[in-house]
């Protein structure tokens, strides 16, 4: 009995906490359909109206489908890159012996401490060197490379048996042989888990497109959404109607797998070593 009164605690908090996640997004769906003198009344009602057509207005403001697809390709290439680079490095770290591969791990790390607005100045001095200001590269090339994708992976390769390196050397196995044939297929729960990582941090991505793009072509949909800020006035109601429809793909890609990321993460072998 007390532990079934055990259960029914930890699922009313449970939902208590996913409640509380869900509140804001409820609340930009109630201002989305509100009129405009509701938007600002106190106490704020939480009913929804049928207002619907301000997403259509919504809509129709920008051209969201080239936003929609702007962000899909760099968010892609970036996850190609990344993870490219983060197989490579966590790889090396695990299999490969060389002196002072701790101490290179250890700084990996390090980065994970430093804040991401360190960042912002000494990347746009080194990509307007390159002139690849207000192209997609200069939203792609500075996160090309994933320190929470190095350290989830390096954990994964190194509690794989040793046996399965040996039995790869005995049969003429090198180590990008090895690492193809026999590594990846092995993690790929933690690479769904990194690409999904890399995936939202992109789609999320707003104050490193809005310093180094000025043209409509190249932007991504978070600064679409910056273009409802207007110095005057700002429209609350098209804003949360627009915020709505460009979280949505989010939100339904991490339903979908969601199952993966508790494998990727959770899984014993991924967490070893």
């Amino acid at each position: 009995m007390v532990r079934l009164g055990r259960r029914y605690v930890r699922a009313l908090i449970s939902l208590g906490i996913g409640l509380s996640f869900l509140f804001p997004l409820y609340i930009a769906l109630v201002t989305s359909l509100d009129t405009k003198a509701d938007v600002f009344q106190f106490p704020p009602h939480l009913t929804l109206d049928g207002r619907i057509g301000v997403y259509v207005r919504a809509w129709n403001m920008f051209p969201w489908m080239m936003y929609f697809g702007n962000t899909l390709f760099i968010a892609f290439v970036t996850i190609v890159i990344a993870l490219s680079t983060s197989v490579l490095a966590a790889y090396a770290l695990s299999f490969i012996e060389f002196r002072g591969r701790e101490w290179v791990f250890s700084l990996i790390l390090v980065v994970l401490m430093i804040p991401s607005e360190a960042h912002l100045i000494p990347n746009f001095v080194i990509l307007a060197m390159m002139n690849l200001i207000d192209t997609y590269w200069a939203q792609i090339l500075p996160y090309g490379a994933s320190v929470f994708g190095i350290f989830l992976l390096r954990q994964f390769f190194l509690s794989l048996p040793k046996d399965y390196w040996d039995a790869a050397r005995i049969d003429g196995c090198g180590h990008l042989r090895y690492l193809w044939s026999v590594a990846l297929p092995l993690s790929r729960p933690i690479l769904f888990t990194v690409s999904l990582y890399i995936f939202i941090g992109s789609w999320n991505s707003l104050m490193w497109p809005l310093m180094v793009t000025q043209s409509h072509n190249v932007q991504p949909v978070e600064v679409a959404l910056a273009h409802f800020l207007d110095n005057n006035s700002v429209d609350w109601r098209r804003l949360s109607a627009a915020s709505l429809f460009t979280t949505m793909p989010v939100i339904l890609l991490f339903l979908l797998l969601q199952r993966y990321i508790i494998r990727g993460i959770a899984r014993g072998e991924g967490i070893q070593g």
